[in-house]
């Protein structure tokens, strides 16, 4: 049980010691997520229409 607190201890110390980000830098992370999320979804669309469309035309010959 002792070996349990003293883990416990150490991760409240630990926690205290993290610099957690601002809230101006947390929106400004989170945008550039969601806006990589975007474009790598799109992108990927893009490719599976790109390459379904040579599919097709090559079955076509």
């Amino acid at each position: 049980m002792q070996k349990i607190k003293k883990f416990f201890a150490g991760v409240k110390k630990e926690v205290s010691r993290v610099r957690w980000p601002q809230k101006k830098d947390m929106l400004k992370y989170s945008i550039a997520v969601l806006l990589c999320i975007v474009f790598f979804g799109v992108f990927f669309v893009l490719s599976d229409l790109i390459i379904a469309a040579i599919r097709t035309f090559m079955e076509g010959l």
